[in-house]
């Protein structure tokens, strides 16, 4: 089914889709072609003429042309199951953006559907290709047993409308945020968040939470915080490992790698960021050839969903959540 070159179509070419779309054209002609877009925007037809690719208005035709091989799908969460409902029905396999939905049960029936019929379903949680956590990753294993951590991610106050309309965007920023530290500390620890309490906040965001707060309980038993919010006019994302031999900062924004041992703190060696989206294509490329596994399977997006939802469970009750409970 699927050529040397495979043939990619994109719904969604808005500010991140577009990133998916300038990488295709400008840096892996020799693995992709760009063959179809699918945007409602005014933008979509300038966009179309300066990749040389086809637009459709409507995505179901994207997906079912015969043109297609693969399927990005960067848009609005509500929209995901649908897509990937389709998607299934015409055999494509589909690169999805986090979150994989904003309702772990939604997530899971995509999941399972992709799994029924061996359709490779991938996930852009891309900081998995982030040069810091994949540092902090490599270093926690010789610091020893794990106690406590404190992860943070803090942004701007959102500009997009429709981030600030649950019909659309189906959560705050526990689905749109939080979503990011909760896989990227399951990839950097390789254990399990078991349990979680959260309180959240609506500071300039009048219907969905912009600010979360959760205690977190590993499958260590490793205890952590996870504070993330949209409130500030900055930009950091920071970790904090307290272990048995030291502690382990990073900051993936900065580029902050740091060992503390007593009252010592040592720069480690890290490789400067690069852009996350090419080695996830790469990866994806060589997945859909046969060539690799699945650089990030349906079921790590649904691990990372699981979390955000028992911490929407928490908000409203005001109690702990056992994720497996779910």
């Amino acid at each position: 089914m699927i050529n040397d070159k495979i043939r990619v179509g994109i719904i969604g070419t808005g500010k991140h889709g577009s990133r998916y779309a300038g990488h295709i054209v400008a840096d892996l002609g020799h693995c992709f072609h760009l063959e179809a877009i699918s945007r409602r925007s005014p933008e979509a037809k300038e966009q179309a003429r300066t990749w040389k690719t086809r637009l459709y208005s409507d995505w179901r035709d994207l997906i079912s042309s015969d043109l297609v091989d693969a399927v990005i799908c960067v848009t609005p969460p509500h929209l995901n199951l649908e897509i990937a409902r389709f998607c299934a029905e015409q055999k494509k396999p589909l690169l999805i953006e986090k979150p994989l939905t904003t309702d772990f049960y939604e997530a899971r029936e995509i999941v399972d559907l992709f799994d029924r019929i061996s359709l490779p379903l991938t996930v852009g949680q891309t900081l998995r290709y982030n040069t810091i956590i994949l540092a902090l990753r490599d270093n926690l294993t010789r610091m020893g047993n794990l106690f406590s951590l404190c992860a943070t991610h803090r942004l701007e106050p959102s500009t997009l409308s429709w981030l600030e309309k649950p019909e659309i965007a189906g959560g705050g920023v526990i689905f749109h945020t939080a979503v990011h530290l909760f896989d990227a500390l399951r990839f950097i620890t390789g254990e399990e968040i078991v349990k979680v309490r959260a309180v959240a906040r609506n500071i300039y965001n009048p219907r969905l939470e912009d600010l979360l707060i959760a205690e977190v309980m590993f499958s260590s038993g490793a205890l952590g915080i996870v504070d993330t919010s949209k409130v500030s006019p900055s930009r950091a994302c920071r970790y904090e490992f307290v272990c048995e031999k030291g502690q382990l900062h990073g900051d993936q924004v900065h580029g902050i790698l740091k060992k503390i041992i007593g009252s010592k703190i040592s720069n480690l060696p890290v490789n400067p960021p690069g852009p996350a989206l090419l080695p996830l294509l790469l990866d994806w490329y060589a997945h859909l050839r046969g060539n690799s596994k699945n650089p990030i399977p349906g079921v790590e997006g649904l691990a990372a969903v699981k979390i955000c939802h028992a911490c929407r469970e928490s908000v409203a009750t005001d109690q702990w959540v056992d994720i497996d409970d779910l």
